[in-house]
């Protein structure tokens, strides 16, 4: 079971971005695109077919499982932990003890 799941709202702990919070919209091996977090500009070369215009975006990169905790009801970072609820494992945070949803 994954400790940090899409949808979670997590909080940056190191790196340049410490401190900023988003919305996991992708998990990959142990790496997490979160939005608004890792932030790159990349350079875009034009393709007239698909309508896209040449140029530099900006591109939201994966960051490090390990860098980042989730967010309790108190807006502080909680790390995970899982426990056996009726017979279905839960997560919940170590905080406050509450559970997240499946």
């Amino acid at each position: 079971m994954k400790k940090i799941r899409k949808g979670d709202s997590v909080i940056v702990r190191t790196g340049r971005d410490a401190g900023k919070q988003g919305i996991v919209t992708a998990v990959l091996e142990n790496k997490l695109v979160v939005e608004g977090v890792n932030i790159y500009k990349k350079s875009v070369k034009p393709n007239p077919s698909a309508g896209i215009t040449g140029g530099m975006i900006d591109k939201v990169m994966p960051i490090h499982i390990s860098n980042v905790a989730l967010v309790d009801g108190n807006g502080k970072a909680s790390r995970v932990g899982i426990k056996v609820d009726a017979g279905k494992k839960v997560r919940f945070l170590k905080t406050t003890g509450a559970t997240l949803s499946a």
